[in-house]
């Protein structure tokens, strides 16, 4: 026999009870499922950049600075959007950020596909970056608001999951399509998650948001329509919501400044420093290998890209362990203990393996397996240490840290690579950037695991 529970006096603090109490189900798993989607074509836009750089780089004649400001035209753009995504998400709803991210994202590269204009490139580049930008964060807010506080950081991250999938389609699509039908292809291909749109309309909006906002009505009926699926279509009986203990919810507009008062002054600059640090690394090298492999060692762009594939299945792997590990570890010590093993990676890329294509694969995969797992940590990190009413936006904040990290990493290595300094050099630099990520984390992070979202942000 299935029931719902009786309903339940509509207050934020009874919404966020009842969601709680939620046992796991296949509705989770849907919703899952199809804002994981568009985080995958997130994903798989954001890296075609540096696959097609092989091909854009002799059709403009870029040099090396201006390759690295093709690259980083797009950071710039998401730096926008995740500042902006996660203040607007605030304000007018996870879902209505998402699908206009999605959106404008996807036509945007059908715009990249269809010119042949360098500026009219770089300008559908730095739009389609603020739907990418915006997006992610603002996805990581509403899965984690419909998850309870148990296994939480796995059901998060096992969702997280498909935006480093994405990172290897993208990279495995590329090294097929663009040798042998071009960019544009690619870049076409990357409209296709607007076929999404209508699904991500039958989703209810996140209650614990509705309840933060003061719209108790439209929460009690988000949260009823979710209990009604849970139990008749799926066959689940829900035990009776009772109040968090000790659990207020304000409900009020968050400001800006409130990132940086109090508890979360610590928190935001945290966040902030791990954030950049890491996609500095990341973006940093990911963006720029194909390129280095074909210009430092003389690879052909088939092989270049598809010494690309191995370096973002290992991240992938890297992001699966996390995703197991991070519930019982713990979020600090998993984003610490990865990104010194990530410095470890590259130290020893920078001493013994830069004389070779195949040595620089090898270990800049070892360092990719464990930024991508920190990568993937932040997210539901980040969505974890600040209330409901101010999540998005603190999220976006991390997520512009990374964002500038996505601009100047990649800026750097056009940097040191125009004035002909070693390979040696620039992975040290990488390896010194994660080193203070790394201590950062182990001294101002505070652990979430196994708290509610309602404990955490107190």
């Amino acid at each position: 026999m299935t029931m719902v529970s009786p309903r339940t006096a509509a207050t934020a603090e009874m919404i966020s009870a009842r969601l709680e109490r939620l046992p796991m189900s296949r509705w989770h798993v849907k919703a899952r499922v199809i804002v994981g989607a568009v985080t995958f074509f997130d994903g798989f836009d954001q890296l075609m950049i540096a696959y097609s750089l092989p091909e854009l780089a002799p059709k403009w004649g870029l040099s090396s600075a201006a390759i690295a400001w093709v690259i980083a035209i797009g950071g710039i753009g998401m730096l926008a959007g995740a500042l902006g995504g996660g203040w607007l998400a605030d304000r007018v709803g996870r879902l209505n950020v998402i699908m206009g991210s999605l959106a404008l994202y996807a036509l945007m590269s059908l715009g990249m596909a269809f010119t042949d204009s360098l500026v009219l490139f770089l300008v559908f580049r730095f739009v389609q970056g603020i739907g990418l930008g915006a997006e992610v964060p603002v996805a990581a807010s509403y899965i984690g608001e419909i998850t309870k506080a148990h296994r939480r950081g796995r059901f998060v991250l096992m969702y997280e999951v498909i935006f480093p999938i994405g990172l290897v389609a993208s990279a495995v699509v590329s090294a097929w399509v663009v040798p042998n039908f071009g960019y544009k292809v690619l870049f076409a291909l990357g409209a296709l998650p607007v076929l999404l749109l209508p699904l991500l309309r039958n989703l209810p909006e996140s209650p614990r948001w509705l309840a933060s906002r003061g719209r108790l009505a439209e929460a009690e009926a988000a949260m009823e329509a979710i209990e009604e699926e849970i139990a008749t279509r799926y066959g689940k009986t829900l035990p009776p919501a009772t109040p968090l203990p000790a659990v207020e919810v304000e409900v009020k507009r968050a400001r800006f400044v409130e990132l940086f008062h109090g508890v979360y002054l610590r928190r935001t600059l945290m966040l902030a420093a791990i954030w950049l640090t890491a996609y500095f690394v990341n973006y940093g090298i990911a963006s720029w290998l194909p390129t280095l492999y074909h210009k430092a060692f003389d690879l052909d762009v088939d092989t270049a890209l598809r010494y690309s594939i191995v370096t973002s299945v290992a991240g992938l792997v890297g992001c699966v362990v996390v995703a197991l590990l991070i519930d019982g570890v713990g979020r600090r010590v998993c984003i610490s203990v990865s990104m010194v093993l990530c410095s470890t990676m590259l130290f020893m890329l920078a001493a013994v393996g830069t004389g070779s294509a195949t040595q620089v694969l090898f270990w800049s995969a070892g360092s990719a397996l464990f930024v991508f797992a920190v990568n993937m940590a932040l997210y539901v990190y980040a969505a974890e240490l600040y209330p409901t009413r101010m999540r998005a936006l603190g999220c976006a904040f991390g997520g512009a840290a990374g964002r500038l990290g996505i601009i100047v990493g990649p800026l750097v290595v056009g940097f040191v690579v125009g004035t002909g300094s070693s390979l040696t050099v620039l992975f040290v630099m990488f390896g010194l950037v994660a080193l203070v990520g790394a201590a950062v984390v182990a001294l101002f992070a505070v652990e979430t695991k196994e708290r509610t979202l309602e404990e955490i942000s107190r």
